[in-house]
């Protein structure tokens, strides 16, 4: 195991499930925004149906996994790791991507700018959400600690079977996400022993993922018929169950590829989710521009895996290229914006 910095330590196999994670999130965004700029879709498109069911939950699953080792330290450490953490790159990206919006945030003024981002700080922007519920749901969950785990869990359960759908991103999400997030850290010790045992029987844990991944296809791909439920799998107790059992799968399917040389790719993105995540939108947007200006790809799938590719390989490419510069505050953060000593002085990772 390897130490993040951030009183974390590397696993390999939950770096290869976070990579997997991010790839599916980034193929998301550029797959539907190239077939809405394209005006249809291709096959990319049924891959992102097929994924929607797991890609978030897994996601933070897997980020609440460690957050047993910090919960009972005093406020101001806590703090530090699991929130000034995220909303330091929530502040800074927020702030970078706005001003390459401008115009369409601000309505072209310095106060409508100054609007939006106060807005920003209770309405998540964009692509950042993700972020910003991060360091929610570790102040909400320390603050609950004390409450029985299957009470809570039950509670969180029955918020996200209520598909609450208010209009507030911070609320919505918030119900829809924090039984996955709560779970990763209630569950941690038999999510790893899972991991465990599906390397020590892979017929059998490779098995198990074919039936899962039918079940998950018909689900996610079928039609519901029901107002406000697109597909089977969007369905409320169908899309908890699913959701955990996709995250599952994908814990299970990480732990596996771990151990072949193909995983080295996925594991490195893993490493580097975080900067993946704040960076992708600007090369997604450019690539696709590109592609539409020029006309070189037609074919809608093949365009938007070009896109999916490209957005991110090249933040990863940016992270590496400006980690000795004195750009690296971009993906690291400085220590005078620790909230409690950095370990051993260094400068603590996105990831």
């Amino acid at each position: 195991m390897q130490s993040t910095g951030a009183g974390e330590p590397r696993v390999p196999w939950v770096d290869t499930a976070k990579g997997l994670c991010i790839v599916f999130v980034v193929m998301m965004h550029a797959t539907l925004g190239v077939g809405e700029a394209m005006g249809g879709e291709g096959f990319m498109h049924t891959v992102v149906a097929f994924a929607r069911p797991f890609r978030m939950p897994d996601f933070f699953l897997v980020s609440g996994l460690f957050l047993s080792r910090v919960i009972d330290r005093d406020w101001r450490t806590y703090a530090d790791r699991r929130v000034a953490h995220f909303a330091y790159f929530y502040g800074l990206w927020l702030i970078i991507q706005s001003a390459l919006k401008f115009g369409q945030v601000s309505g072209g003024s310095l106060m409508g700018f100054l609007e939006h981002l106060a807005l920003a700080l209770v309405e998540p922007f964009g692509t950042l959400w993700f972020v910003y519920l991060l360091a929610v749901f570790s102040v909400v969950t320390k603050l609950l600690r004390r409450i029985p785990p299957l009470g809570l869990l039950a509670a969180a359960a029955a918020l996200q079977i209520a598909s609450v759908h208010t209009g507030w991103t911070l609320v919505d999400e918030f119900c829809a996400r924090y039984v996955y997030f709560l779970a990763g850290y209630l569950l941690a010790p038999q999510i790893f022993r899972l991991a465990e045992a599906a390397v020590a029987r892979p017929s059998l844990t490779v098995a198990a993922l074919g039936a899962w991944g039918i079940l998950n296809g018909v689900l996610a791909l079928t039609p519901s018929g029901v107002a406000g439920f697109p597909t089977l799998a969007s369905l409320p107790v169908v899309s908890l169950m699913l959701g955990a059992a996709g995250a599952i799968a994908i814990v299970t399917f990480a732990a596996l590829l771990s151990r072949s040389p193909l995983a080295a790719p996925f594991r490195y993105a893993g490493e580097h989710s975080i900067a993946i995540y704040l960076a992708f939108f600007l090369p997604m947007a450019a690539t696709r521009a590109a592609l539409l200006k020029t006309g070189v790809i037609t074919d809608i799938g093949i365009a938007s895996a070009v896109v999916t590719a490209v957005a991110v390989v090249v933040p990863l490419l940016l992270e590496r290229l400006v980690r000795h510069t004195p750009f690296f505050f971009l993906f690291r953060r400085p220590a005078a914006f620790h909230l409690a000593p950095p370990r051993a002085a260094r400068l603590q990772p996105a990831e």
